[in-house]
């Protein structure tokens, strides 16, 4: 399958495994994340445990439009400078960590008191979060300081039948998404 004429069933996998809070398995603009609801600590925690990542390091959430990370993010420390910055990459393959929202948990912001977000141009990904209806959690399908998946059957032999794997390939980006701090303008990861 490509990203131009994939199945729409598997769009409707993935987001009923999403409401029935599992971990999913989604291509990326460059390689395989995995994901779920940001909102139920106890599948984050699992998607933390599956990959040996401390929580201290955060996640990234995507989403398709700006509406499904607001309430994620302290817009009160948010300028118009900024937004126009945020808004001119957008939607497209750059994260930006912005302030979090003080209600925001510790398992989405780590030990930072910012929250790295995407609204991506991927289409997979658009699709799911709009059939979801909110923002989801990002993050390479991988075991800590190893490769990522970039394959359904790299996602598989990791990881078996703990993920609900989406069958589609990934996007044509070569490394992973730039993450961009929004406040400084400065690249976190390039």
């Amino acid at each position: 399958m490509n990203n131009n004429s994939f199945n729409i069933n598997e769009i409707n996998k993935i987001v009923l495994a999403l409401k029935d809070k599992k971990i999913i398995a989604y291509p990326t603009e460059s390689v395989f994340g995995l994901g779920c609801d940001p909102d139920y600590e106890i599948v984050v925690k699992k998607i933390l445990i599956l990959k040996n990542r401390p929580i201290e390091k955060g996640l990234i959430l995507v989403a398709s439009n700006y509406e499904q990370i607001k309430k994620y993010i302290d817009e009160t420390k948010i300028t118009i400078d900024i937004k126009k910055r945020l808004f001119s990459s957008w939607p497209g393959p750059i994260s930006w960590a912005l302030p979090a929202n003080s209600n925001v948990p510790v398992w989405l912001t780590g030990k930072y008191d910012k929250l790295v977000v995407r609204i991506s141009n991927f289409l997979p990904i658009r699709l799911i979060c709009q059939k979801f209806g909110k923002a989801i959690i990002s993050t390479s399908a991988n075991v800590s300081q190893q490769l990522p998946a970039r394959t359904v059957d790299e996602v598989y032999k990791l990881f078996g039948s703990k993920v609900v794997i989406m069958n589609d390939i990934v996007g044509k980006l070569p490394c992973p998404t730039k993450i961009c701090d929004a406040i400084s303008n400065t690249i976190i990861r390039g």
